[in-house]
């Protein structure tokens, strides 16, 4: 039979190829196109959702610190502020304590310990995001009222530079509170991506540092993270991800104030938690409009560290090899 010739059975194309690959080759292109129209539907109907707040605000949307229903003057400074401190504070507790963990469970822990110890962390990504606000409302924040954030204060408020961020009364609702609770749900998702990540390095090369008398700290920080920096900063991109649109449990304890303040332990508010408590309540096409511009807000905050992601790989990628 000649190539490009059809066989009894019609199972070849014209180029010789299967039906199947034909047919797979079609449909991963279709899953690819449809993934890519979803993403310009959403980007789409929230521009034009957010259309009447934008011609009305214009930027001047960003940096105003009102939001005021019955004036319909609305602005977005405390819920994007919110959202940036708050996921910061739990990125600067996350990712210390998952390196420390995934370091723990890859180097140092005993072999009977790593399978139950690796299970525990993946059960607490399992946990639906609701039963960590009320945890964090009923439990971690009376708690957090009385002991930790008067020893905060005490300590830290008559600082130079850090001291504001630290004064005020210990209520246990607050954006520190809902950065920390933030940190404990980002935890399991950076710390199992580290801990996979760790475990496909060749052991080769962790043994001939090791024979060369290296200890294990200059191991992981000389041989492990160099192999897999790529994969880490993809797990903390994970974890950030998470804490950047995160709803129900911020919105628990952050205390949905419309304030702006210098102290984290003051009430605040994050864009997430904007649109779960006023969403259902908006009334007026502006209010709506306001709340949904906040979304494409969201949206683009969330591409813009994703797009700074991929950017530091390209230049990881490059400086390979120096």
């Amino acid at each position: 039979m000649a190539l490009g010739e059809a066989d009894n059975g019609g199972r070849k194309t014209s180029a010789g190829r299967s039906w199947g690959d034909f047919v797979f080759e079609n449909i991963s292109k279709l899953s690819a196109w449809l993934v890519l129209g979803i993403l310009l539907g959403i980007i789409v109907s929230l521009i034009v959702g957010s259309y009447p707040a934008i011609r009305r605000f214009h930027l001047g949307f960003l940096v105003s610190g009102q939001w005021n229903p019955v004036t319909q003057q609305f602005g977005a400074l405390v819920p994007i502020v919110g959202t940036l401190v708050t996921s910061a504070v739990a990125m600067l507790i996350g990712i210390p304590v998952s390196f420390g963990i995934a370091l723990f469970l890859t180097e140092l822990s005993p072999v009977w310990l790593k399978r139950p110890l690796g299970t525990a962390i993946e059960l607490l990504a399992a946990i639906p995001s609701i039963i960590y606000g009320m945890w964090g409302l009923f439990v971690f924040a009376p708690i957090f009222a009385d002991t930790l954030q008067p020893w905060l204060k005490s300590r830290l408020s008559g600082l130079w530079v850090f001291g504001p961020l630290f004064q005020g009364p210990p209520m246990g609702i607050g954006v520190l509170t809902a950065g920390l609770i933030l940190a404990i749900m980002v935890i399991p998702f950076i710390a199992s991506v580290m801990r996979d990540v760790f475990e496909v390095v060749p052991p080769a090369l962790k043994e001939s540092a090791y024979a060369l008398g290296a200890t294990t700290w200059e191991v992981v920080w000389r041989v492990v993270l160099p192999y897999t920096k790529a994969g880490v900063l993809a797990g903390i991109m994970l974890g950030l991800g998470r804490a950047l649109g995160e709803t129900m449990a911020v919105t628990f304890v952050i205390g949905n104030a419309h304030n702006l303040n210098v102290s984290l332990f003051m009430p605040g508010n994050s864009i997430a938690s904007t649109l779960a408590n006023e969403f259902t309540e908006a009334i007026g096409a502006m209010y709506t409009s306001s709340l949904i511009y906040l979304g494409l807000l969201l949206f683009f905050i969330t591409f813009i560290v994703l797009a700074f992601s991929r950017l530091l790989l390209a230049r990881m990628k490059q400086s390979e090899g120096r």
